[in-house]
């Protein structure tokens, strides 16, 4: 008998607590996300406060940050102390590459058609340390899953991997790759960019070596801000940039140039420069611990919820569309017919439904502010530009 594993509740409409207008449907999450009203105030506030800079005191300098960092530790199921604060996706990655070796005849894995910031870093680094990189591609009818297991060997040192591919959400079972790299001897890391915050993530399952991921996307905060887990064999490493704020003692302002060769325990050595940052710091705070509010699995089985229903309209309409074991909850792609990809995507900005087209495929991205009205919104454009 095969067990049935039921979803978890899902939410409420949750359209208010989002920035939306009422006549768009915005389903560009994978993009940027609306910002939650909670969010927004948090911001407002902050600027009020960062305007009077007298007001700021050592909790907006310290205190914000540990909040933050311990929030995030919350929502991964990590500790506080495995946690980096990082500017972007392509910053954390230099922090990870910049701690790892390889040597010629090493292979270092990424996935076709990956973003430029994951194929990019690992491009360098396979230049400096003499390394081949393997960029994986699929057969027709193969699975992303199936083509990165199929390139692990021994000569494999180090494989960037996403758990659904940014253009179409196509998913990846990292459960099975994960596997595959420590047969192998392989470093491990996850870009989250496009899930974390959407989908959970057992990181006790998967032994990670590191994760990244933006704060602007599934995460729901401001940009330039996102988040580095680094696990414990990195934490004596070499940081990107010596900033002050990461040195023993740096919170007594008095003594600075009493100058410590000791960093800031754990994975706060490789924070940013500058990551008091008094602006966007609340923002995340409060993005996430709505986040943990929700809790993450249901918002994975709310927007599971609403894929499934624009992929049940898109085969009304004629349409391909991904299984739901092939993509991610909360992330899709519909194939379009050649010919009227163009035409859709007048009709959709006719129709102020926001969405991103990658060649000829719609890719579709929604979180909790969608409701059954923009689904029909998104489903009566595409009908009527087919």
């Amino acid at each position: 008998m095969t067990d049935v594993v039921e979803r978890p509740p899902q939410l409420a409409d949750q359209r208010e607590m989002f920035v939306v207008d009422d006549d768009v449907a915005y389903f560009n999450t994978a993009a940027v996300c609306p910002l939650l009203r909670s969010v927004l105030a948090a911001g407002e506030a902050a600027l009020d406060r960062r305007a009077k800079p007298w007001t700021l005191t050592a909790r907006d300098w310290f205190g914000r940050v540990d909040d933050l960092r311990s929030r995030v530790a919350s929502l991964i199921g990590a500790e506080s102390r495995n946690v980096a604060l990082v500017p972007a996706t392509s910053y954390g990655l230099a922090v990870v590459a910049r701690n790892l070796t390889a040597a010629p005849g090493d292979r270092v894995l990424v996935v076709g058609e990956e973003f430029p910031s994951n194929y990019y870093t690992w491009h360098r680094f396979a230049r400096r340390t003499g390394a081949e990189l393997v960029v994986v591609t699929r057969e027709v009818g193969q699975t992303w899953t199936d083509a990165i297991v199929d390139a692990v060997d021994e000569r494999v040192a180090v494989a960037s991997v996403p758990n659904v591919h940014w253009t179409n959400g196509a998913s990846i079972d990292l459960a099975r790759v994960s596997s595959a790299l420590h047969d192998a001897g392989s470093d491990f890391i996850i870009d989250a960019s496009q899930s974390l915050g959407a989908m959970p993530l057992d990181l006790g399952a998967l032994r990670p070596d590191a994760v990244v991921a933006v704060g602007y996307k599934w995460m729901l905060g401001p940009y330039s801000l996102g988040y580095l887990y680094l696990d414990d064999d990195f934490h004596d490493g070499e940081p990107l940039e010596e900033n002050w704020i990461l040195r023993e003692g740096s919170e007594d302002f008095s003594s600075l140039v009493d100058y410590h060769d000791e960093y800031r325990a754990g994975a706060q050595r490789f924070d940013v420069g500058e990551r008091s940052n008094f602006q966007l710091t609340p923002m995340a705070c409060a993005a996430v611990e709505q986040l943990l509010d929700w809790t993450v699995p249901r918002v994975a089985a709310t927007l599971q919820s609403r894929t499934d229903a624009i992929v049940d309209g898109a085969l009304r309409l004629g349409l391909n569309a991904p299984r739901a074991d092939e993509r991610g909850p909360h992330l899709l792609g519909l194939e379009l017919p050649q010919a009227g990809a163009r035409r859709v995507v007048a009709a959709l900005s006719e129709a102020r439904v926001i969405a991103s087209v990658r060649g000829n495929s719609l890719r579709i991205a929604p979180h909790l502010h969608n409701n059954q009205q923009d689904i029909d919104q998104l489903l009566s454009a595409v009908a009527a530009a087919l």
